[in-house]
């Protein structure tokens, strides 16, 4: 017989004076970190069970929870007075909302059902059904971002509602659970991380945290660590955003430059 002679040919490979040595694919990599820029505090109804925060115009939109407290809000964002306020009816728990046009879009929690609202009177003009807890929700161009406290984002149709797509969050890549109250941003998502004073941005694309934000120094003297931050909303026009917690006095305006 011939001898055969097998060439192995190495993709990527770079050679020493020892040899050929291979170079390994780079393993997930770990996001940029930032602390708050603080540039200025508004007063926070501390009544209030923040579960969605929204500026749209010249207001800013608040989704509150709780059994029998449930509600959605119209705020000034300059004074954080309560210029509207209807309630939801028990007992439906209210989370995360986002403004679609003239309509706003109000998750809850284990109820089953997103309440699609008229944004000139907050008034519920229908509910729609969806499968799974609710928790943050904002829109990202022509979809809608929901997260259920699980590591996975869901995308909907803003007019439907009707499940688009998803995908997995990781975080130097293990699994992020737990995302709650929801921004979009410029292409990128930024979730609360429940029970941390933790904010992330997550690329909607690939699912991976690029950007951790700790804002542990935000939290008020004398608030328990059961109300955690939770809302963040971006203001329009700037690189700033409103952040508080759930029944947080204050709510803060800030900056999140990568450190």
């Amino acid at each position: 017989m011939v001898p055969v002679v097998v060439v192995a040919v190495l993709s990527g490979c770079s050679s020493g004076g020892d040899g050929v040595r291979s170079t390994e694919p780079a393993g997930p990599s770990t996001p940029a970190t930032a602390r708050p820029e603080v540039l200025g505090t508004i007063p926070h109804d501390p009544a209030a069970f923040t579960q969605g925060l929204e500026v749209s115009g010249d207001a800013l939109y608040e989704g509150t929870g709780l059994e029998g407290r449930s509600s959605i809000r119209e705020v000034d964002p300059a004074t954080g007075e309560v210029r509207r306020k209807l309630d939801l009816p028990s007992p439906l728990f209210g989370e995360g909302i986002t403004v679609v046009g003239e309509r706003i879009w109000q998750l809850t929690w284990r109820d089953g059902v997103a309440i699609e609202r008229d944004r000139a009177s907050l008034a519920e003009v229908r509910r729609v059904p969806y499968e799974g807890e609710g928790w943050g929700l904002c829109l990202d161009g022509d979809r809608l971002v929901m997260s259920d406290g699980t590591a996975d984002l869901t995308f909907r149709d803003p007019a439907t509602f009707e499940e688009r797509g998803r995908v997995a969050v990781t975080r130097a890549g293990e699994p992020l659970e737990d995302l709650n109250e929801l921004e979009c941003v410029d292409g990128r998502v930024w979730a609360n991380v429940w029970q941390t004073d933790e904010v992330v941005r997550i690329d909607p694309v690939t699912g991976a945290v690029d950007l951790v934000a700790d804002l542990s120094s935000l939290r008020p003297e004398g608030v328990p660590a059961s109300d955690v931050l939770n809302g963040i909303a971006s203001v329009p026009g700037s690189d700033e955003f409103l952040v508080t917690g759930k029944n947080w006095p204050s709510m803060f305006r800030v900056r999140l430059p990568p450190g």
